[in-house]
């Protein structure tokens, strides 16, 4: 895969042979080489956990000039760290991109998901990293609306790059089915809204005699008037597109918490 043209890097937490991501490299195989390293079946929520403890592998799918497919054992983030160190030949990627996302990763998904896990951790390589995801769990999606959007980010990132230690979080909503109407409002740069998760737990018991759960659950926006925020975007027909950074120092409280603990205070 040694070339002149950009060279992106792509994961996603569906798996390697989940429709998102096999849309996306549709949308991206011709402005760019494409090296594809994503787990081998769904790791939805592991945010950016790797592993310490379990030996990885990792087996070769697809390689075709400009696209090399490999799927790995590992997490979102361990397939970054694998192709970075171990299928690049020291090739640097121009970017990372994960998804595309079956399901939305707003507002407070965003530190669960595994998909952002890997953006994130292309972001602490001083790559520039852009996710990109869809509002819905369906496994057959629609995701051509997305195409246009997908492929003008993608350009104008590689072509502008991202500051560094900020990532994107682009989330759809789900495309207008009218007829004639434009699949999306439009685009808005926001910030993310806060919420909860609600009832995340259902226990059950098992005819064997002993207890499970299953983490499950109801989210709440918990600023649902806010219109400057992720959520309201998605939920008024806007693309919203999330900058989101590496440092979570919350700078504003720094004082306050220095005057907190200060000694005789």
């Amino acid at each position: 895969m040694q070339t002149e043209r950009p060279l992106i890097l792509i994961s996603n937490d569906d798996g390697y042979q989940a429709k998102g991501i096999n849309q996306l490299i549709d949308m991206l195989r011709d402005m760019a080489d494409l090296l594809v390293c994503a787990p081998d079946s769904a790791r939805s929520g592991f945010s950016c956990a790797f592993s310490a403890t379990t030996p990885l592998r990792l087996t070769k799918q697809t390689d075709e000039p400009g696209l090399q497919v490999w799927s790995s054992n590992g997490t979102p983030t361990d397939c970054v760290k694998l192709a970075l160190h171990e299928l690049l030949d020291g090739r640097r990627p121009d970017m990372v991109v994960g998804g595309i996302n079956h399901g939305d990763n707003a507002s407070v998904n965003t530190h669960y998901s595994g998909t952002m896990g890997m953006v994130l951790e292309g972001c602490m390589k001083h790559i520039p990293s852009v996710a990109f995801s869809l509002c819905t769990h369906d496994e057959d999606a629609d995701f051509s609306p997305m195409r246009p959007y997908v492929r003008m980010m993608t350009k104008r990132v590689l072509q502008n790059g991202l500051p560094d230690g900020v990532c994107l979080n682009v989330n759809f909503p789900m495309a207008c089915e009218e007829s004639g109407a434009e699949p999306y409002k439009g685009v808005r740069v926001c910030r993310m809204a806060r919420g909860s998760w609600l009832n995340e737990v259902t226990a059950c018991h098992h005819p064997r005699g002993y207890d499970y759960y299953w983490m499950v659950g109801h989210y709440q926006n918990d600023e649902p008037d806010a219109a400057d925020t992720d959520r309201w975007a998605l939920d008024h027909g806007y693309v919203a597109i999330t900058p989101t950074r590496i440092d979570v120092t919350a700078y504003e409280a720094v004082n306050k918490v220095r005057e907190l603990l200060a000694p005789n205070s």
